[in-house]
């Protein structure tokens, strides 16, 4: 594997996997004190993304050493989401409902993720909860028009860190942000966002070049 493909493998995989992934070593995560406004927007993020069928955005991907990708996302819940990078990127990535998929076209060996081990889980899972039993909002912050919200694994902080940020008016998702064990952040913004638009089922299925897939 040449040094840029273990690159972009590793920014992918940093991406998808670097918070919500690893076993639960560390003490549990500090919970936020959360003011009447601070449960109300938390409240009304869980809703939002309860309340989304399907969606599809155009996405710039921006890495803690500036490199950046565009390409397009699609979003079928529960359980299915579709990172269509643009050329030269090689990266596709494929929520197929049980595993994240990370496959650099330049090489034959997909990444399989369980799905439920990453912080993409948390945007496709059946029933989103931010502050419940096994996730923790450690902060809530506001700008003006905007919401962050930053969730991490409730048995294991040290993990990583998802943050999402919304717009107040529309209430909308823009943004997501990776922070891995590292401390290296990657954010992917969202702009041209549909939301409820019929998508194609076969979006969410990947054709494994190795003729296979592993097993539960």
């Amino acid at each position: 594997m040449s040094l840029m493909s273990k690159f972009r493998r590793r920014t992918a995989l940093a991406l998808l996997i670097g918070a919500l992934a690893l076993p639960a070593l560390a003490a549990p995560a500090k919970r936020a004190p959360l003011g009447a406004q601070d449960q109300a927007d938390v409240t009304a993020a869980q809703n939002y993304l309860n309340d989304i069928t399907t969606l599809k955005a155009r996405f710039l991907q921006v890495q803690g050493n500036g490199g950046q990708a565009e390409g397009t996302a699609y979003l079928n819940r529960p359980g299915r989401l579709r990172l269509q990078y643009d050329p030269p990127s090689p990266l596709l990535v494929v929520a197929d409902g049980t595993f994240l998929i990370v496959h650099d076209k330049t090489l034959d060996n997909p990444s399989y993720i369980p799905l439920g081990s990453t912080p993409a889980g948390v945007l496709v899972r059946e029933n989103v909860e931010l502050n419940g039993r096994d996730l923790a909002v450690t902060k809530v912050t506001h700008q003006p028009g905007l919401i962050a919200i930053t969730v991490v694994e409730a048995d294991d902080p040290v993990a990583g860190s998802i943050t999402l940020v919304f717009t107040e008016r529309p209430f909308q998702l823009r943004q997501w942000r990776v922070v891995d064990a590292q401390g290296q952040t990657t954010s992917v913004s969202l702009y041209d966002v549909q939301t409820g638009i019929p998508l194609d089922s076969k979006l969410f299925e990947f054709k494994d070049p190795n003729f296979g897939r592993p097993k539960l």
